[in-house]
């Protein structure tokens, strides 16, 4: 079938990209690098637990999958001063250079025998760093390659593929994990990334930071230094947007131990292999997808309610770890968690956008992403020494009724301060 053909299956929206030659190299590349992340969140915890000292697969659990995503948001944090002038292109092959080095230097340590849990977090850590910026920069990318009224199509293939790797990523890692070494396909999510930088190399123009004209292009900063700033300065005088953060935080936050717990649930709890986890995790991606999906016909309900009862839902979701559940109802309830958790992030972001006056918003959502990049890794770093003080199990009922107690303390919040609004002062 020629490319012509194949281009007519298509929804008639998406027929213009796959003239753009450059856009047409891009796209298998990011969906390439976008399946070796969705086959690391299996290898990055399965190698962690065959590497660590007995007894210590806990503490370097949690050291890993920390690593893996805490520097990165650092990275967006400390290096916009010098990172924002970079253009797009080089800034994406800076980091898929990166992380295909030292990604791809996991692989070779272990097969040499000198893997030790030291390097692996070093080398996990280091490989994180401009991730957020490579994140940015792929965005920027395709701002610059495509003309206007192609950019939203463009947007929903890539942020697609990235959706579909959540599902596809873990049960194929799970599936190969059984014949080869997690530290192998840890390798595969370097090869995929060295392929995106030789793939960005390639492009005409963008590559070499120019938007088409000849002249140099930017990159957009994942936070906005400056931006946050002000958007605190603002959220200080607005309490119920301090209340939404604070509630997205602390959601994040809890979220993190149980990321942590469930890799060893599967392997200490109930005795299985990496084919499992990856179950687990493909089952919740699959519902997430749908949840999100889902969020548009939540919006005929009242914001607030909507939000608390998903905090809670995932909570609720989470107790029958506990309770010693069997396999087939733990799947199940994961697979409902993902799917209550899917429409979380459009609704937070929502509500931003109905309480924020529209000339503050940009601000305000900088503050947002500034305050939250801290709180999934910082909690998944927590989750290592809960498990080895609780065990995994209990931490991951821990984690859910923390959330459900969450929920309940924000709704108490929330009606405290419409009481306060609809009670008129005394004085």
């Amino acid at each position: 079938m020629t490319r012509v053909q194949t281009t007519r299956l298509l929804p008639r929206p998406y027929r213009p990209l796959f003239a753009h030659a450059d856009f047409r190299r891009l796209l298998p590349a990011l969906a390439a690098s976008d399946l070796g992340d969705g086959m690391s969140v299996v290898a990055v915890a399965w190698l962690a637990i065959e590497i660590a000292p007995p007894g210590r697969s806990g503490m370097l659990l949690g050291a890993a999958l920390a690593a893996y995503a805490l520097p990165g948001a650092a990275g967006a944090l400390l290096f916009g001063r010098w990172l924002r002038r970079l253009p797009a292109g080089r800034l994406l092959v800076a980091d898929s250079r990166i992380r295909a080095v030292l990604l791809g230097c996991v692989p070779l340590a272990w097969a040499a025998g000198v893997l030790h849990p030291v390097l692996y977090v070093a080398l996990l850590a280091g490989s994180s760093v401009l991730h957020a910026w490579g994140s940015a920069g792929r965005y920027s990318l395709i701002a610059q390659i495509l003309p206007p009224d192609q950019r939203l199509a463009a947007n929903a293939l890539v942020s697609s593929s990235g959706s579909a790797s959540i599902v596809v990523g873990p049960a194929l890692a799970g599936f190969l994990a059984a014949v080869i070494s997690p530290a192998w396909l840890i390798g595969l999510d370097a090869l995929s990334f060295a392929v995106l930088a030789a793939q960005v190399g390639r492009l005409r123009g963008a590559a070499a930071g120019q938007d088409g004209k000849g002249a140099t292009a930017a990159t957009a900063a994942p936070v906005d230094a400056d931006g946050s700033a002000a958007g605190l300065r603002l959220l200080r005088k607005q309490p119920e947007l301090l209340g939404v953060l604070a509630l997205t935080w602390f959601f994040n936050f809890l979220y993190g131990p149980a990321e942590v717990a469930l890799p060893l649930h599967v392997t200490d709890d109930l005795h299985a292999g990496a084919g499992l986890l990856g179950l687990y995790w493909t089952l919740f991606g699959a519902g997430a997808v749908l949840g999100g999906l889902a969020a548009g016909a939540l919006r005929r309900f009242p914001l607030w309610p909507v939000t608390l009862g998903i905090v809670a839902g995932w909570g609720l979701a989470l107790v029958p770890f506990g309770l010693g559940a069997p396999a087939a109802v733990t799947l199940a309830c994961f697979t409902l968690g993902g799917l209550i958790y899917g429409p979380f992030t459009a609704l937070s972001y929502t509500l931003f956008q109905e309480r924020t006056p529209a000339a503050s918003l940009t601000t305000v959502l900088a503050a947002r992403s500034a305050a939250l990049l801290t709180a999934g890794p910082v909690g998944t770093a927590l989750g290592g020494p809960l498990v080895a003080l609780l065990g995994p199990r209990q931490v991951l009922a821990a984690s859910g009724i923390a959330t459900v107690a969450l929920a309940v303390i924000g709704a108490a919040v929330r009606v405290r301060g419409l009481r306060r609004v609809r009670t008129p002062s005394l004085l």
